[in-house]
């Protein structure tokens, strides 16, 4: 069982790799933003930015992958929603001071300083995604496929925690699943109430026709 569960990071990594593509997809597809943060895709890009000097400095190679796929197809998708929408001033400036944040800390810390601003990333990065999916009416255009690649990222990565006893993996799965849940819940209640419609709207018309006439 325990070699099992060391490969739990391998499956991770093939979750995070493509867990970008079903949302970029949709936006580029349909012009869909509606619940989709432009916040979450700029935080995440800049935080794996920060992953990547981590993993090498560590001398991690394997992880640099999944943290490089982040950066590029967060980072596009973050680029694709402000050609749609614009750049949020607000969300801009928090992502540049996350940003330079990062940077202080590996300046003036090291390795070790930058990882523990790193341990808060995934929270941080996260929260928008579910603040705007919630405070948003029809959030249409979230992607269930990107939701349920970080679900099962995480799954893996807390698992894994509990497998080594690591108080970081465990919170990052944990918040990981809890996040990735709301989303999807967000998601299928969204896709209830579209149906709703869908199925209400031409019996409502043909009584409305009916009254006219």
């Amino acid at each position: 069982m325990d070699a099992v569960l060391d490969w739990l990071p391998v499956a991770a990594t093939v979750f995070a790799v493509p867990q970008f593509l079903p949302q970029l997809a949709g936006v580029w597809r349909t012009e869909d933003t509606a619940g989709v943060s432009w916040s979450w895709a700029a935080l995440t890009s800049a935080s794996n930015g920060g992953w990547i000097a981590y993993f090498a400095l560590s001398q991690f190679w394997t992880a640099l992958v999944p943290a490089t796929s982040a950066t590029v197809l967060a980072g596009a998708l973050a680029v694709l929603l402000a050609r749609r929408g614009g750049v949020p001033l607000r969300p801009a400036v928090l992502t540049a001071g996350w940003a330079a944040l990062l940077a202080l800390a590996w300046a003036t810390a090291g390795r070790a300083g930058l990882g523990a601003a790193l341990t808060a990333s995934f929270v941080l990065q996260v929260a928008p995604s579910v603040w705007t999916a919630y405070r948003t009416d029809r959030p249409t255009g979230i992607s269930r496929g990107t939701w349920l690649l970080i679900l099962a990222e995480l799954l893996c990565w807390g698992a894994y925690g509990l497998h080594k006893s690591d108080p970081r993996l465990i919170v990052l799965g944990l918040t990981g699943v809890a996040a990735s849940v709301l989303m999807l819940a967000r998601i299928r209640h969204t896709d209830t109430q579209s149906g709703r419609v869908r199925i209400t709207g031409p019996s409502h018309e043909r009584g409305h026709r009916r009254g006219r006439s």
